[in-house]
């Protein structure tokens, strides 16, 4: 039997439109807690990478470089590449970081830490991600550069945001559903249009699938095994009238939908280094991605 006994509730907010301390978490230096920076520490036009060690490679071409922060999987360079300033940060792998990184950079843009209160402007961030990818096609090369026009996701961050989707958006998803004959509903969500037609303009336009994990997920085959041993045939045979996924990796739909969300331009640029039909790995793999990274200074 519960007991009858009353219960108090303290609460230290005194301003009801404040998010609460729990929510918002800033670190005593004033820094935003995972990210550990402040809303001056980064540009509104920011180049993300998944891998840490990838950031000197993009900021290795900056003019000058003010600001080096490092926290966790989270590394930021922010400086000037030809008068124009930019930010470029590591994210790790996965969705679930993809959360906590669009989350976080919107908070220092779109509110204010002393008073905790979203801004009445807000301020919509300009993000292009560079990462590598692997081929679903085998019309698409290794070597190639592939821009998501629509990240698909298959994790389940979108389980817990109100995301809004249209009509073919829902379509897309219910048959990739019903083709993989799994029990939730794959998210799918555009890019940015304007930053395909300013940065991507000349790249392989593609739909990205977004799995939650690199081996079975991607269905690759170590000791674990596949539940279904035709995913990959699965994949690469799913069509909706012209719609087809051309790739794989780990975070675009998260960075879409999160983009969507929250008012953010968003754009995933993929090195395509790996095709998974011919079963091919590129063995210049750096210099694919130094390439890309180059393009996309020259064109941000």
């Amino acid at each position: 039997m519960c007991s009858s006994a009353t219960l108090f509730f303290v609460s230290n907010i005194t301003n009801p439109m404040a998010i609460p301390a729990s929510e918002l978490i800033i670190n005593k230096n004033g820094t935003i807690y995972h990210l550990n920076l402040q809303p001056e520490h980064i540009s509104d036009t920011i180049i993300t990478v998944g891998d840490p060690d990838r950031v000197p490679m993009v900021s290795k071409y900056f003019d000058e470089i003010e600001v080096q922060i490092t926290k966790r999987e989270f590394v930021t360079h922010t400086g000037y590449y030809k008068g124009k300033r930019l930010t470029v940060i590591s994210t790790g792998m996965g969705t679930d970081n993809i959360d906590i990184l669009m989350n976080e950079l919107d908070a220092l843009v779109n509110i204010d830490f002393q008073s905790r209160e979203p801004n009445e402007e807000k301020i919509s961030l300009k993000i292009v991600r560079i990462g590598t990818s692997g081929s679903l096609q085998s019309d698409i090369p290794l070597g190639s550069h592939l821009a998501s026009h629509h990240g698909i996701g298959l994790d389940s961050l979108m389980e817990f945001y109100p995301l809004e989707q249209d009509e073919n958006e829902q379509s897309i998803s219910k048959a990739l559903q019903e083709q993989l004959g799994v029990g939730f509903r794959p998210y799918v969500v555009n890019g940015s249009r304007s930053l395909i037609e300013k940065i991507a303009f000349d790249m392989i336009p593609g739909n990205t699938l977004t799995c939650p994990g690199f081996y079975a997920p991607q269905g690759r085959v170590l000791r674990g095994g596949l539940r279904n041993p035709d995913l990959l045939q699965v994949y690469q045979n799913f069509k909706v009238c012209d719609f087809r996924l051309t790739n794989f990796e780990m975070e675009t739909a998260g960075y879409y939908a999160m983009g969507r969300l929250l008012g953010h331009e968003m754009l995933s640029l993929n090195a395509i280094v790996a095709n998974r039909i011919s079963q091919e790995f590129a063995t210049n793999a750096e210099e694919v991605i130094d390439s890309l990274i180059v393009k996309v200074l020259e064109r941000i």
